[in-house]
């Protein structure tokens, strides 16, 4: 199951391959002299309880609108070439992947500065939330770190 508001932002179910997403943001531009990406995994540990397994849900339809506004603000404000956001949902299994940002700009500086942006407002405005399942049961979590 994959929902798409463009090839650049998904929500989906599915596993993805970091080295392809890079692989597929190079060939946006001849230009392109950085990349930089943040990956998101599933931890075993989260304030200080073990965890069996991650849970994501989203809201459908908007979720898929607030990171592709995520992403268009990133260009605009920081000066990128383009960027790619892509979410998981569903069961995550620890060590799997969660989330992938990649930016890519004609020099580091930029892309570095948009990557870290991107991931703190997807976790602020976008409507994904995590379970956990912890020895201790299930719990809804609400910050971000």
């Amino acid at each position: 199951m994959s929902t798409t508001t463009d090839s650049k932002i998904r929500i989906q179910l599915e596993n993805f391959s970091v080295t392809d997403e890079i692989e597929a943001m190079k060939k946006v531009s001849r230009n392109i002299g950085g990349i930089t990406t943040f990956l998101g995994t599933g931890r075993e540990l989260s304030k200080g309880q073990n965890i069996a397994q991650l849970n994501f849900e989203h809201y459908p339809k908007m979720a898929e609108k607030k990171l592709e506004e995520i992403r268009q603000q990133a260009i605009k404000d920081h000066g990128i070439i383009d960027m790619s956001i892509i979410h998981r949902i569903g069961p995550i299994e620890i060590g799997e992947n969660i989330v992938l940002i990649v930016a890519v700009g004609e020099h580091r500086k930029e892309t570095f500065t948009a990557c870290e942006w991107a991931i703190a407002e997807l976790k602020r405005v976008t409507p994904i939330w995590k379970r956990e399942t912890t020895t201790n049961g299930e719990v809804w979590v609400q910050d971000t770190p």
